[in-house]
């Protein structure tokens, strides 16, 4: 067996075992750490979460798992499957596509399998933030939440007009 070297989270060198074959064989997490998309998607479902006033224990019981699960997912250090994703995704009232948002190539280029797509040629490159629909963004979502907060619709007129006010200004 060859190794190859990765950096882990921490910018240690980790040596990834191959076979003679060349063919890698896989990073675990008490290896390397979790996945740092894993760990993005954990923090967007924290967000949401905590966005709709949701407790753990009240995501656990809408989806069937443990309140300890959820905070397993949140953290990353357990990985969400597409089906109970899926699930959290309706329950949180967002498209799935929500907890994959913002990721930059900062958050990817540490992953053992970063080059993956790219090297197969069916990578499409990431969309930047600038790029991506305002509505389904975090900060979008949080300034709806604070407006409907709000104690009066009169403040929230005011505070519309005060928006669109500031808007057109350059």
């Amino acid at each position: 067996m060859r190794n190859q070297q990765m950096l882990n989270e921490g910018g240690n060198v980790v040596k990834r075992p191959t076979s003679a074959s060349g063919r890698r064989q896989p990073f675990t997490a008490k290896e390397y750490g979790p996945d740092p998309v894993d760990v993005h998607v954990g923090r967007r479902l924290r967000l949401r979460r905590t966005l709709l006033g949701m407790s753990q224990e009240q995501l656990a019981a809408a989806i069937g798992v443990t309140f300890q699960q959820v905070q397993k997912y949140e953290r990353g250090s357990n990985r969400i499957s597409a089906s109970r994703l899926f699930d959290i995704a309706r329950v949180l009232g967002v498209p799935i596509a929500f907890f994959f948002e913002d990721i930059t190539e900062e958050t990817t280029k540490g992953r053992p399998t970063q080059n993956l797509p790219e090297q197969a040629g069916l990578g499409e490159p990431l969309v930047p933030a600038f790029e991506q629909d305002e509505m389904s963004r975090s900060e979008t979502l949080e300034l709806v939440r604070a407006f409907w907060r709000l104690p009066s619709q009169e403040m929230r007129t005011q505070i519309l007009d005060l928006l669109k006010t500031m808007s057109r200004r350059d």
